[in-house]
Formats: structure tokens, C-alpha cells, sequence
């Protein structure tokens, strides 16, 4: 696990950096000079692209982060894994970039009902598509290699800054809202570029291959396993950005209320930035123990890993929600975007689950029982299209939310019951119990403390989550809820 807690630590610090300049850009440079319509275009320009790209890996991911044990061996330049790895989402790029443009009828009915901005820019789509793609495929090759703080902070940090600059062109009008797009499309590909140069530098990327060290059963059991997942990314990926495209489908919500949702939709992606870090490092470790057959470490781990998740994106909810009128206070335009008040709450329940239980769906990808999970998320789908087709139109754009964590709800259930039953996976501890009741007292002691907002909402913020924060962590520290936390407070006071 040390390994685990230092490589996460590097990449969670540069989340935070980045959630920072995320902060800023979001709260105070998009809610101020961006209208909600025009926001919630450019995050349907990328959410569109971003669902073709998931489909254009074909698997490879997943795929190769499965099967980089069976090709690693240095002095043979991994046996030519990178070649197969790359070639992978450019076949798939092409495929997927045609039937975009085949089911652009389709697309364009469902996503121009209140707007037809989108329209305007169609095709652009298709280079971000490629962008996205490959961005992913060398970013998860780093992450198999066990490097993760560099194209982490690429993704947190370096898009970020990308985007800030693309947002104040647009609101000092240096640019045009053509232009603005086109912008978004440069930052994406910048990143990719970054990461390029990063993994030729430091990576083996060896595009020598040897097609006699495919035997007949290793390229059986890739064909087949990536096969699996590109079925499974039919509903998996959907689910992914259903709320989003549903949303947008909605007449009397559209592009406008996709603005609203996705300045909510951050505040609540906040709670699961430290799970990327410590998914990215533990995923290669976990997929190393289930090759060998040792579940016993591979549960260890999955232990270790949940209580971590659960302690940190608990206490992230626990912060954003009881300042909840405060941030809103403080942004522009706030009295527009609070409708997705309880959209932060029902996503952040729902990010509670999903960065608790997660780490069972990899036990689960890497064992032979892998092609459970297809059954549960096409039924997951289905029950998603329906809520969310219930809920909306009653409860607006929190009916999205709501309807997401029903489905986190169901579907982590149910994938929980075959970690245990098949690979005898369990997170749950006794520490499972205290961090929750931790979290339920926090909350009752919040309504105890006087609330200093009318004289300025920063300084009640600072005091709120002061206290909260400093009890919360006196608490998990008294009551040894993380020995790798205690670990390091306790090398920190030594230092003292």
C-alpha cells in the first residue's frame, strides 16, 4: 500500500491544484460571462465526443492494463504491447468517426430540440473524437507503468489552464463563440501532446513487434475479454453521460439546463478527485495479484482502498453541502445557477457509493467472471432511460441526479454481491460503520454552530469547514480509521 499512498498523495495534491484553478474558472469566470446556454454547448461538445471516443478504445484500457503482465519484459521492448496498444483506438477511431457521421439525423433531432446550436458544430466533433481517444490510450499507458503524476497533472491542472484561457478569450471577445469551440477543441489537443512527448520520453514505446509472440490462447483471450467490453461499454458508457444528453434532450431544459447542471455537476465531481489517484496507482497492482491467483492480497487491498474513498469523499460532501448557501452567495449569477442545489447532493451520495464499492468492478473486470457485469449494466441502462425520463420532467434537472443514484444504488449492490461470490471480495470493516457515523455527527454539530454569513458568506465558510474539518480529523485520527493516515500525521508531528 505505500506505494499506493505516495503515488496517490502526488497525483491527489495535483488534483486539488488543479480543482483550485477549477474553482476559480468555473464559480467566477463561467457563471460571470458565460450564459448557461452557451456552457452547457461546450460541455455537450465534449460529452458527444467523449461517448464516440469510449467506444473508438475498443476495450484497450481495460483491455491493456489486463494484459501488459503477460507482453512486460523490458529488454524486448515489452514483446511490441505498445504497437498493438496504439493501433487499437486508431482502428476504432475511424469506425466510430463514420458512424458518428451516419447517425448524424439521429443526434441532431435529439440534442436540437430547444437549441440548434450544436448544429453549427457537428463535425468538429470528430477531431476531438480522435484527440480524446488517444489522449486516454497514453495517459492509461502511464498509468500501467506506474507513472501517474505527470499526465494527472495534464489532465487536472494543464486542461484546466487550457480552458481558462479559451473561456477569458471569449469573455474579453477576443474570440467568437465559433471561436470559443475551436478553443476547447486546441485545449484538448495540447494535453494530448503533452502526454505524448511524456510517454516517448520515459515510457518504452516501441512500435517493433514480434506477431509469433501472439500465441492462439493469448489472443483468444484478448479478442474475447475486449469483445466483452465494447458490448459492456454500450451501457456502461451511456449511463456515463445519460443525465447529460437527457437533459439536453429535454424540451424546456436543453442547453440551458445543462449550464446549470454541469456548474453543480463540479462541485460534486470535487468529491471523487483523490479516487482518480488512487484507482490509477492500485488498478495495475490489483491487476498483478488476480494474474497470480492471490485474491487474499487483491482483497487487502480493495479493504484498504475502500475505507480510504469512503473517508475522503464522505468528508468532501459533508463540506460542500453544509456550505451550500454560501458558495451560492458568493458566484455570479447565483440566484440562476442554485436550481442545482440538490443536484450536488443527490451526485454526491452518488459518488460516495461509486468511489466506496468501485474498486470491487476491478476485481471483478480482472478475474474470469468478468462477463457478469454486461447482464447488470444493459438492465441498469434501461432502468436509467426510464427514471430519468420519470424524473425530470418532474424535479427538473435534479430529477438527472436523482435518477443517477438510483442506479449507483442498484447497480453497486448488485456488483458487490458477485465480488463477494465470486472472487470473495469485502470492504466492509467495523471502520466502514464508525466513518459513517463520524460523517452523521459532523452533521448535527454543524446546526450547533452560529452562522456568520450576513456579515460575509467567505468568513463563514472558513469557519464552518474550520471547525468541521479540524474535529473531523481529530476524530478519524483518535479513533485509527486509516493507519496510512495516522502514519503520516504522526511523521508530521515527530518533525515538529
Amino acid at each position: 500500500m505505500g506505494v499506493v499512498i505516495r503515488q496517490s498523495l502526488k497525483g491527489t495534491v495535483l488534483t486539488y491544484v488543479g480543482a483550485l484553478i477549477g474553482f476559480v474558472t468555473q464559480f467566477f469566470i463561467v457563471t460571470k460571462f458565460l450564459e448557461p446556454e452557451v456552457l452547457g454547448l461546450t460541455k455537450v461538445f465534449y460529452e458527444v465526443a467523449a461517448f464516440f471516443a469510449s467506444f473508438a478504445l475498443l476495450g484497450i484500457l481495460s483491455a491493456g492494463m489486463r494484459f501488459f503482465p503477460y507482453f512486460k519484459d523490458p529488454e524486448k521492448g515489452n514483446n511490441g504491447f505498445f504497437f498493438y496498444y496504439l493501433a487499437v483506438p486508431l482502428i476504432g477511431t475511424v469506425l466510430l468517426s463514420v458512424i458518428y457521421c451516419l447517425c448524424k439525423q439521429p443526434v441532431m433531432s435529439f440534442l436540437a430540440k430547444d437549441s440548434n446550436l450544436f448544429a453549427d458544430y457537428f463535425y468538429l466533433v470528430i477531431p476531438l473524437i480522435l484527440i480524446l481517444a488517444l489522449w486516454q490510450a497514453f495517459e492509461n499507458y502511464s498509468n500501467i507503468n506506474m507513472r501517474i503524476a505527470l499526465p494527472k497533472g495534464v489532465r487536472e491542472v494543464g486542461l484546466r489552464l487550457f480552458m481558462l484561457a479559451s473561456y477569458l478569450l471569449y469573455a474579453f471577445s477576443f474570440i467568437s463563440l465559433s471561436g470559443l469551440v475551436i478553443a476547447v477543441l486546441c485545449s484538448y489537443g495540447l494535453c494530448l501532446a503533452i502526454d505524448v512527448v511524456y510517454v516517448s520520453r520515459t515510457q518504452c514505446v516501441s512500435l517493433q513487434h514480434d506477431y509469433s509472440f501472439i500465441t492462439p490462447e493469448l489472443k483468444n483471450k484478448f479478442l474475447k475479454y475486449s469483445g466483452f467490453l465494447i458490448l459492456s461499454a454500450i451501457s456502461g458508457n451511456l449511463m456515463n453521460q445519460l443525465d447529460i444528453f437527457m437533459i439536453s434532450g429535454h424540451k424546456g431544459q436543453g442547453m440551458y439546463g445543462v449550464g446549470i447542471y454541469t456548474i453543480a455537476l463540479y462541485m460534486a465531481n470535487i468529491i471523487d478527485m483523490p479516487s482518480r489517484s488512487v484507482q490509477a496507482i492500485s488498478t495495475p497492482i490489483a491487476a498483478d495479484a488476480l494474474k497470480n491467483g492471490n485474491f487474499e492480497a487483491a482483497n487487502a487491498l480493495y479493504k484498504k482502498v475502500s475505507i480510504h474513498q469512503l473517508m475522503i469523499s464522505s468528508m468532501l460532501l459533508l463540506i460542500i453541502w453544509i456550505n451550500m448557501d454560501n458558495i451560492y452567495a458568493i458566484i455570479p449569477n447565483g440566484d440562476t445557477y442554485c436550481q442545482g442545489r440538490y443536484v450536488v447532493l443527490f451526485l454526491g451520495l452518488s459518488k460516495i457509493i461509486v468511489t466506496t464499492l468501485s474498486f470491487g468492478g476491478i476485481l471483478i473486470q480482472f478475474s474470469k467472471y468478468y462477463y457478469w457485469t454486461l447482464f447488470i449494466s444493459i438492465f441498469i441502462t434501461i432502468m436509467s432511460i426510464g427514471t430519468n425520463l420519470f424524473f425530470i420532467p418532474r424535479m427538473g434537472v435534479a430529477g438527472a441526479a436523482f435518477a443517477t443514484l438510483i442506479a449507483s444504488i442498484v447497480s453497486y449492490s448488485y456488483q458487490q454481491y458477485l465480488v463477494q461470490r465470486k472472487v470473495h471480495g469485502n470492504p466492509f470493516t467495523w471502520k466502514t460503520v464508525l466513518m459513517i457515523g463520524i460523517v452523521a455527527g459532523l452533521w448535527g454539530l454543524n446546526f450547533l454552530i452560529p452562522s456568520v454569513s450576513h456579515i460575509s458568506p467567505w468568513l463563514d465558510i472558513a469557519m464552518r469547514t474550520g471547525i468541521i474539518g479540524t474535529v473531523g480529523l481529530v476524530v478519524i485520527y483518535k479513533l485509527s480509521i486509516s493507519a496510512d493516515l495516522n502514519g503520516i500525521i504522526d511523521k508530521c508531528l515527530k518533525k515538529k
